[in-house]
């Protein structure tokens, strides 16, 4: 039996390979096409909270990152299973040379060794040889388990990371939503203000030529709408930033005109006091797993660093023809098994060095453990006073809009009556406008402080209790957005 010709085999190989290529080309265009259409989002319509949390899911370049590296540790977990299975090969090779033991070995293995054969000046030789070869790791000091284990460990810890990721992203929307909301509020404040002051100043302009105020009326008036416009075109510049913080956060151009659409919002359901808040951070916060995590994986780096002093134990095997014009035989075929041993005795003390290594790295990640956790007591407290200080500025802002009000329709009539001035009038006006925005500012502080709150709990983890928004969060195991 007879082997087909090598170059009509080295075609197909090429054909093969070229195939394999265009294939290749073709998936990574597709993907390229599929992966230019992720994210996509209509921002032609108001939004409500839940559009932006979704759209800035699935936009966000950090949310977008970390499903890459979710797959990227997948992947690498792919790999350490690649350790438990054999290796198979297959080559192809042609030698000419007049060494006097390959000509000897390639001749042997040809079944083609002339009798008589100098052995010091055999001759030149050819020879082409073409076979498959086999190996095996037996035994690797227990090196491939830890290290699947670690590769497991580290899709575990990018999982987390994502999770701590759109943890503070959905608490940074709710953040910059507000403050578009809250900007919105101000320019309406200013607006009726600016509004006020002019419809006053076209009331005192007709007493003035009719002769019944002063000029002075007049300019207090005048200045008083300069600061009404003042205001208001600082409240539009402050809605154009907050438009384009939020577009930013969202994964889309700063210039896109996001307009919000006004609902009732979803609770954010607090666990309770300090204490309680802390527990259920401890529980819930990706951060503090991510360095339990890594600290699983510091020992078992170390125990890989120890296994430097084991041997390890291969079984390797190779089935070959060999014949110097490519005409192979099956009398002509050969085969050869080994199991190898090896074990490193002296290695310039690097197993040793490794091992000090792996122990400091472990040293590090415990303080590192211990530095998370009061990290997370910390942000947890801050959060907790900032929700206490926003809902007292909240009530006491609440009292001086009404009291504000109150002293305005008072003054108002007293002005209409002539027993105020106009600077009276004005000081009633602005007073009640600073409330006003005040009031605007610390209610919507107060859900601030409370997304704050959340997001220091860990409350915007996926399928947490609590979580109004967990419906939007994506599937970890899917490694892509629902």
């Amino acid at each position: 039996m007879k082997i087909p010709n090598y170059f009509y085999l080295l075609r197909v190989y090429s054909l093969i390979f070229s195939l394999l290529i265009v294939s290749g080309m073709v998936c990574r265009l597709s993907s390229a096409e599929d992966s230019s259409g992720k994210g996509s989002c209509n921002l032609s319509k108001p939004i409500t909270l839940k559009d932006a949390i979704r759209i800035a899911l699935a936009n966000n370049p950090d949310s977008n990152m970390a499903a890459a590296r979710i797959r990227k540790a997948e992947a690498m977990l792919c790999r350490t299973d690649s350790l438990f299975y054999p290796y198979l090969g297959f080559y192809t090779e042609y030698s000419h040379g007049d060494a006097p033991s390959a000509y000897l070995f390639k001749t042997i293995d040809q079944r083609m060794l002339a009798a008589g054969t100098d052995f010091n000046y055999p001759g030149r030789y050819d020879n082409f040889e073409t076979g498959v070869r086999a190996r095996m790791n037996i035994y690797n000091g227990g090196r491939d388990i830890l290290q699947r284990r670690i590769a497991k460990n580290d899709l575990e810890i990018q999982r987390m990371d994502r999770r701590a990721v759109e943890n503070a992203l959905v608490a940074s929307v709710i953040q910059s939503y507000y403050n578009l909301l809250a900007a919105q509020d101000y320019i309406k404040i200013a607006t009726e203000s600016v509004a006020t002051v002019s419809e006053q100043l076209r009331v005192m302009t007709v007493r003035f030529e009719g002769g019944g105020a002063l000029k002075s009326d007049i300019l207090s008036l005048k200045v008083r709408l300069a600061q009404a416009n003042e205001d208001l075109v600082r409240s539009n510049n402050q809605q154009k930033i907050g438009r384009a913080i939020l577009a930013n956060i969202l994964g889309v151009s700063a210039e896109k005109d996001i307009i919000l659409r006004k609902e009732v919002q979803p609770s954010i359901q607090i666990p309770g006091d300090f204490a309680s808040c802390v527990m259920e951070a401890i529980k819930k916060r990706p951060e503090l797993k991510m360095v339990r995590k890594n600290l699983e994986k510091a020992r078992m780096s170390l125990d890989i660093a120890h296994a430097g002093y084991l041997p390890t134990v291969d079984i390797q095997g190779k089935y070959y023809f060999d014949d110097p014009d490519l005409e192979y035989e099956k009398d002509r075929q050969n085969w050869m098994t080994a199991i190898v041993l090896n074990w490193d005795i002296f290695t310039g003390f690097s197993t040793k060095s490794n091992k000090e290594m792996s122990s400091a790295a472990l040293e590090e990640l415990l303080a590192a453990d211990r530095k998370a956790l009061l990290e997370v007591k910390l942000d947890v407290k801050t959060a907790c006073l900032k929700l206490e200080e926003a809902e007292a500025r909240l009530e006491v802002a609440r009292s001086s809009v009404e009291m504000a009000e109150e002293s305005l329709q008072l003054v108002k009539k007293q002005y209409d009556g002539g027993s105020v001035t106009i600077t009276r009038y004005l000081e009633a006006e602005l007073t009640r406008n600073s409330a006003r925005t005040r009031s605007t500012a610390a209610y919507y502080d107060r859900e601030k402080a409370y997304s704050d709150v959340g997001r220091a709990v860990g409350l915007f983890v996926e399928n947490q209790p609590g979580n109004p928004f967990s419906r939007l969060m994506p599937d970890d195991n899917a490694g892509e957005l629902k």
